[in-house]
């Protein structure tokens, strides 16, 4: 019987709660030895949280799984005190419940009155929502923090329940600044033109490693990368997608999923996706809303005025982390013959600003833009003040052609290829 189905049993045996329990401990006791053993990345998100924790909302952290969410709270908790209970832990699960029966003042007074109180996996239990609503709603002091793996619960129950009283923060996977931080022959005093003219070696190499293994915490300092991630995407990754109920076939949105790892970059139709499939277009939109909402990948829809040659309903997939999509095919490799080495590069070039955007609070939107005359260009951010065109080249010797889009809304096409790519990436 799989971990799946054990889940969905509602009368399951003693014996497999246990077994049950004790791997999420090691899982946990896992997370808590690798946060010792390995070296802390400093994350952008840190010091943002760090601000959230002087406001009165509830904060909501959520990420996808083994992407740091809990590191970076241990990291906070070195600097202020608090307490943690994991729902995924049965017996962190009890006592949260049983405290939850308790007036708020006295439930807070049993959990030892922490000036931080986190919940782990908040999606786990959907009253999480609805009893922290009524501990802020009486004003206790202790600031409250959820961690959720996905949007899928979290957000629709939980986060229903705190309108108005919560602000969320994203963590995606590690940034290339973040990532450049670990170096031992970087310092915070080079600038990217330094970086490209004195170290053009090194940070391609580094790059090139990044787009093949990603941007993982894990993934980027282990040595044993290839069998992490592996490990990740058939173990951990989609524990929240096939727990929904609207999935009938995990097998199904595995092939989904390969499917879109090959198709990297490339207009998707959900027809065709469909009909590979053997299921119905709506089914496939649904199972797609599932994935991007567990952070596996985001969509960029088609950039448009409403000019009838422009193509306006067409999307593009990526995956926010290039070593999840490698991890998928199994492709660990990297070479000059590499044959998606164009694709590869532009979903991670994309991913870089998506996720900057994400830890910014998505102040911009992103899209592709294409011409029904084959005009195109790779990336469009469009936001109240910002308004860039992108053209992502492996290398910067390939010809490029945005004369059609400037033309059209007269902004130039910037050309990003690994020569220049810290002048659009590297984050201070």
């Amino acid at each position: 019987m799989s971990e799946n189905m054990l889940v969905n049993q509602p009368f399951e045996s003693q014996s497999v709660r246990n077994q049950t329990f004790y791997k999420v401990y090691l899982t946990n006791c896992l997370d808590i030895l690798y946060s010792i053993v390995y070296m802390y990345i400093q994350r952008i998100a840190e010091n943002q949280l760090k601000k959230l924790l002087d406001g009165p909302e509830v904060i909501i952290l959520l990420g996808a799984r083994q992407i740091g969410k809990t590191t970076l709270i241990n990291r906070i908790l070195q600097e202020h005190q608090g307490l943690i209970l994991n729902l995924d832990i049965e017996i962190d699960k009890d006592r949260f419940l049983i405290v939850s029966h308790m007036p708020p003042n006295e439930a807070i007074s049993n959990l030892g009155n922490p000036p931080l109180f986190v919940i782990d996996e908040a999606q786990r239990l959907p009253e999480t929502g609805r009893i922290v609503k009524g501990w802020f709603n009486s004003n206790i002091k202790t600031k409250i923090i959820l961690l959720g793996s996905s949007n899928l619960n979290l957000l629709d129950q939980s986060a229903e329940s705190l309108t108005g009283r919560n602000i969320k923060l994203f963590l995606p996977p590690l940034l290339f600044s973040e990532v450049l931080n670990t170096q031992s022959w970087y310092s915070k005093g080079m600038t990217p033109k330094l970086l490209e003219e004195n170290m053009l070696n090194p940070i391609t190499s580094l790059i090139e490693e990044r787009m093949v293994f990603g941007s993982y915490p894990k993934a980027v300092v282990t040595a044993q990368k290839e069998q992490y991630l592996l490990n990740l995407v058939s173990d951990y990754l989609l524990k929240d997608v096939f727990q929904s109920t609207l999935i009938k076939s995990p097998e199904t949105v595995k092939k989904l999923l390969m499917l879109l790892a090959y198709q990297v970059g490339s207009e998707v139709s959900l027809s065709e996706l469909a009909t590979n499939l053997g299921i119905s277009r709506v089914t496939v939109e649904k199972y797609l809303d599932l994935l991007e909402r567990s952070f596996v990948i985001f969509r960029l829809p088609a950039f448009n005025s409403n000019l009838r040659k422009e193509i306006v309903k067409s999307t593009k997939i990526f995956f926010w982390d290039t070593g999840v999509r490698n991890a998928l095919i199994k492709e660990f490799n990297f070479s000059a013959d590499r044959q998606d080495t164009g694709l590869l590069w532009e979903n991670w070039v994309i991913a870089e600003f998506a996720k900057r955007n994400l830890l910014d609070g998505q102040p911009n939107n992103l899209y592709f833009w294409r011409t029904r005359n084959g005009a195109e260009v790779d990336l469009v951010i469009k936001g109240t003040n910002t308004f860039k065109a992108f053209e992502i080249k492996w290398s910067k010797s390939k010809a490029v052609n945005g004369k059609a889009f400037t033309n059209r809304y007269n902004i130039p096409v910037e050309v990003i290829s690994k020569e220049n790519v810290l002048d659009f990436i590297l984050v201070s």
